[in-house]
């Protein structure tokens, strides 16, 4: 039986949530450089521009959270094989960075990565927030570095990277329950309202 979310249905204009560990649960961060490695190539690949292998056309990057043996990363599709295109480039190169730097062989990752489809708003607005408050308990989101949230509190700046998206939500009153947040940081800060009702099960196999 194929492993929970490793089937991928991909639709033009549809919002996923991917993500994979590492393979025996083991890291595939060990220091900064690996997370550079990592956020260059989303860079490289999203970037708009002349570059021949830029996708920035096929996929929109909303959000993403860098940990030591997994990621996560809310995208849109534009057309239908442009997740799958990025994460094959991104993945194929920073296991062969990995490999090669730290002299193994062999696969890095848990298998295929997974890939869920966003249904609706809330399911979109609540996934943002469950990747930015990755980070473990006792450290404070906000600072972390190997996530998207310093981007959508202004801190930071991006063209490969698309906030408006999910801050528009919190710019005028919405059909998705969100009207009386402030803002987005209200929204995150504000988690005494669990968003596991609306996501369900999202731990990683």
């Amino acid at each position: 039986m194929p492993a929970k979310n490793s089937v991928k249905q991909f639709v033009e204009n549809g919002y996923y949530h991917i993500y994979n560990r590492g393979v025996e649960k083991r890291n595939i961060f060990l220091d900064e450089n690996d997370y550079t490695v990592f956020l260059h190539y989303l860079k490289k690949y999203l970037s708009p521009g002349s570059d021949p292998h830029s996708l920035a056309k096929e996929v929109n990057l909303l959000s993403f959270c860098l940990m030591p043996n997994h990621f996560h990363l809310l995208a849109k599709q534009i057309t239908r094989d442009g997740m799958t295109k990025l994460i094959r480039a991104i993945c194929t190169n920073y296991v062969m960075y990995f490999n090669k730097r730290y002299e193994r062989v062999g696969t890095l990752f848990q298998g295929k990565y997974k890939a869920v489809l966003v249904n609706n708003d809330t399911y979109l607005l609540h996934l943002s927030r469950y990747i930015h408050l990755n980070p473990h308990p006792g450290s404070d989101p906000k600072l972390y570095e190997y996530s998207s949230y310093g981007y959508y509190l202004g801190r930071k700046s991006a063209t490969w990277l698309k906030t408006e998206e999910i801050l528009n939500y919190f710019k005028t009153e919405n059909k998705t329950g969100l009207k009386d947040y402030l803002s987005y940081e209200s929204f995150i800060d504000d988690y005494k309202n669990d968003s596991e009702e609306h996501l369900g099960n999202l731990t990683l196999e």
